[in-house]
């Protein structure tokens, strides 16, 4: 099992910043493979950027070159450094975590935090 509980969203004026960060608790961070992934009204949940248990990162490219996504293992923590950002931003933003034990899928999922961009 692992419990992720998200932070850093709010309210932000267009072409500001933000930091998610995703603390982790309970299992083995180190072999997980975490995300950021966002919901906006009446959409539908998509990828934003994932960080391997290696530490390679891959980004949705309607973020690439704004937003970057790192992890500290010894903090058993993600972030999502978010620049530059747009109103199409607006969205909840959820941490992932995902491996596969036993040749099964697994994840696990935070409970979302509320990212608004507006003048």
């Amino acid at each position: 099992q692992v419990q992720l509980v998200e932070s850093g969203g709010g309210l932000v004026q267009p072409g500001g910043s933000l930091r998610l960060s995703c603390a982790a608790s309970g299992s083995i961070f180190s072999i997980y493979n975490m995300g950021w992934y966002r919901q906006a009204p009446g959409k539908q949940r998509e990828l934003v950027a994932v960080v391997s248990s290696g530490g390679i990162p891959n980004y949705a490219n309607f973020v690439k070159g704004r937003f970057t996504i790192s992890r500290d293992n010894a903090k058993n923590t993600v972030y999502l450094q978010m620049n530059i950002l747009k109103p199409e931003d607006t969205a909840v933003y959820y941490c992932n975590a995902h491996s596969t034990i036993a040749n099964k899928p697994i994840d696990y999922w935070g409970q979302g935090t509320q990212v608004t961009v507006s003048t």
